[in-house]
């Protein structure tokens, strides 16, 4: 493996409403969505979810800030989100979805690498969960927390959180 699992541990969630957009295994680009990630930055739509809300993201949970790519199958289909978790009930702006979550546990791993190296690692960071006893659910979290994303180590790495919403 490229890139390494470096801590695994679990994080108490509060309730939270996810709000963002969702794609489909039909609009996979190269196998992934990337592109739509350039979207989500260029038309500065993190911004206006949170400027939306009128809160302060960093006071949610730990790492609240964090933009996300959500996974998980729902009626028999793949579905893919990006978005950011605000406090429950949150305002939703126009164009914009949302999933609504229970307070809940997280099952947490860092994969740490280099950037193109740290994606598709979902299944290895399952089973290391899973050894730990741990018993997971069907959502799974691509979480990229600044600094331990947005900012290469001196060996030009960055940690990507891979969560699994626990049973």
């Amino acid at each position: 493996m490229s890139a390494e699992i470096i801590r695994t541990y679990i994080q108490e969630v509060p309730a939270l409403r996810f709000i963002g957009k969702k794609y489909g295994d039909n609009d996979r680009i190269n196998g992934n969505y990337g592109k739509y990630w350039g979207d989500w930055h260029s038309n500065g739509w993190f911004d206006e979810i949170i400027n939306h809300s009128g809160k302060d993201i960093k006071t949610i949970y730990e790492d609240g800030d964090a933009y996300i790519g959500l996974m998980r199958h729902y009626e028999g289909q793949f579905e893919y989100w990006i978005g950011i978790f605000m406090p429950e009930r949150a305002n939703v702006p126009t164009g914009f979805d949302y999933l609504d979550f229970s307070k809940a546990t997280l099952g947490v791993c860092w994969l740490h690498g280099k950037e193109n190296d740290v994606f598709f690692h979902e299944e290895e960071c399952s089973k290391k969960l899973e050894q730990a006893g741990h018993k997971l659910d069907d959502i799974c979290l691509e979480r990229y927390a600044c600094p331990r994303f947005t900012t290469p180590d001196e060996n030009g790495k960055v940690i990507l959180d891979i969560c699994f919403y626990l049973k």
